[in-house]
Order: structure tokens, then sequence, then C-alpha cells
């Protein structure tokens, strides 16, 4: 269904293989795919869902010299004290343990995993809201570890996160306009007309139109507030994004929007970005996203690979199957 009405029915095969409406075509562009082919073939047709339905394509950019990494994060966790039982005696409870990697500039570093904690706080230690137990973490080559508040505030305006839930993260008291400029003031910023001037930019940049800024969130669309949390993020002109599952709250079709648009912002402004969707706390693998999809090292990584959503009923009945022979200690299905 499309704006109330039904823009296409039929057996779920046929309308899977054979879509015959643009906009059922374009939602199922839309829909995230592991397999290698399929994302090779997209990466050549970039582009994203239009409000008419079309998918409009882009041409991607061109890999840089990495130089030295962004972002050095050297074996860090976090332990939190757990108390429990009769007496109330504390544990250790490890959040995140031993995690490290080089991000360079442009690049996108996702770190995917099943429910459960490590997430947030990895990118809290990362953005320096809680000090790492162990480890250590360098932006731009400074040691950024157990920096003061004060000598931590100037790095602030050059790492900032895109959070999942758009509405919650925004201040319903408060216009979008102001909302946006509000980091401004924070760093020092006292001139209201150009600070007007550059959130209206930003605005239309992600989207949308200058004259929102008096508008308020509840006014907004799900994937129109997560247009005006990117803006938020891009205020600063910050090197490094953190997006804590930025879409995982969104529609199918309103998802590839979204990180379209993460696309191209990337190219235009040199951004560097951390993906963070579900992460359990401890790396199992790390490699080029190719080599991930196509040769997976781990089990568990494997196991993950497999759960992804699948539109092919009879591959999907085919995966059902095997997994569950695998459960019952027959192998895999012939």
């Amino acid at each position: 269904m499309r704006h109330g009405q039904a823009v296409e029915r039929g057996d779920v095969r046929k309308v899977l293989s054979e879509p015959e409406h643009a906009y059922t075509q374009a939602l199922l562009d839309a829909v995230p795919r592991v397999e290698v082919s399929r994302a090779l073939e997209r990466d050549k047709r970039q582009g994203k869902v239009t409000e008419a339905g079309d998918f409009k394509a882009f041409t991607p950019a061109e890999d840089e010299d990495r130089g030295e990494p962004l972002l050095r994060v050297r074996d860090v966790a976090q332990r939190f004290k757990v108390r429990g039982g009769m007496w109330g005696r504390s544990t250790d409870f490890w959040a995140v343990k031993g995690v490290g990697f080089d991000l360079y500039k442009g690049e996108t570093l996702g770190v995917v995993g099943e429910s459960g904690s490590g997430k947030s706080t990895l990118s809290r230690m990362i953005m320096r809201l809680l000090e790492p137990t162990e480890g250590t973490v360098e932006f731009e080559g400074q040691d950024i570890t157990h920096l003061s508040e004060h000598r931590l505030r100037p790095l602030r305006r050059d790492i900032q996160m895109v959070f999942q839930n758009p509405y919650s993260s925004l201040n319903p008291r408060l216009t979008i306009g102001e909302s946006i400029g509000t980091a401004l003031k924070v760093q020092g910023e006292r001139d209201g007309k150009k600070i007007r001037s550059q959130v209206q930019e930003l605005l239309a940049r992600v989207g949308l139109e200058p004259d929102h800024y008096n508008r308020f969130p509840h006014a907004f669309s799900g994937g129109q507030r997560q247009r005006i949390a990117i803006a938020r993020a891009l205020i600063l002109k910050p090197k490094l994004i953190i997006c804590d599952e930025p879409v995982s709250a969104l529609d199918v079709s309103t998802q590839d929007q979204v990180l379209r648009l993460l696309s191209e912002l990337q190219d235009d402004f040199g951004l560097t970005y951390i993906f963070v969707a579900h992460c359990k706390g401890e790396v199992v693998e790390m490699g080029d996203s190719d080599s991930v999809y196509e040769n997976p090292q781990s089990d568990y990584t494997r196991r993950l690979l497999t759960a992804a959503p699948i539109l092919d009923p009879d591959e999907a009945r085919r995966l059902r199957s095997e997994r569950h022979a695998e459960r019952e200690g027959k192998g895999p299905a012939a």
C-alpha cells in the first residue's frame, strides 16, 4: 500500500520476484541484503528512493589515500561493579573487553552483533563520555583516554552522534532550529542571525525546508526527525559521527533514504562513520565487508548472516530446513 491505496497485489512469489509497480520495485530495492554480488551491484548504481517512488542513481566517490588513522582504539575494556545476592556482594561485569581497531578518514566502520550490552558503552568510551577501564583511545594522534573535561571540550565538536530514536533525542519544547543551533551557542557563537543562517542552510542540505526552522519535532515524520538529528550532528562540522542504530526505528523505504543521505554527506563533507548495531561487547571477527560476507570465519558471523531476512520464500524455507536439521544433529538437508 502507498498513501492509503493498494498499488499492487498478488501471489507472494510473483510480487517479490516480478514486481510491476514502480513503488513496489523501489521498496524491494531498498531492502538491505548481505549477498556480495547484490552489494556490489548496488554500489555501482547507488541512489535513493524518491518521494515519487523512483530509484535515482548517483556516482560513488573514489577512494583516497588513507594517511594516518583518524581514530585508533587499542584494547579498550569497560568493567562495571554489579551488586547481587543476599549479602550484596559486588562482582565484575565486563560490558566491553579487548576491542581495538584503526579507523581512517572517510571510512565507515560497522560494529554488528546480537542484542546485548556493550553497544552504547563502546560509543560512550570513544566519545569520552565514559573513561575506559583499560586500553586507550586516540583521536588524530592524541591520546584522549584520560583527558580532563576542560581539555576535551575543543574535541567535542569533532566527534558527534546520531541516536536510534530521533524523537526522544529531540527536546519537544524547542523548535528544530533551536535544537540544531544550541550546539553552536555552547561552542561560543553568539550571533543569532549567523546561527539561523547556518541552520537553515543545513536543513536544506539534509532534504528539509529552511522554513521548517520554527516548527516543533511533533510536526515531522520519523524519517524527517532523523534528518533533523543528522543536521544537529553536522552543525559543528565534525570529523567523526557515531551512528547508533540510526535507521532501526524507521520503515524500510525511509531507512534507504536516510542511509543514502548519510552516504552523500560522507562524500560531500569527508565524514568518517561508525555504525553500531546490537554489539555484544567482544569482537569475534573483523575484516573488510566483502570478505566477511563472502567467507565468514566465525560461527557466530555465519549464524548472523544466515539469520538475515531473505525475500525468496523458497530459499528462506530451504535455509530454515537446514538450520532445523543442524539443530537436530542430522547435518545439512540434502
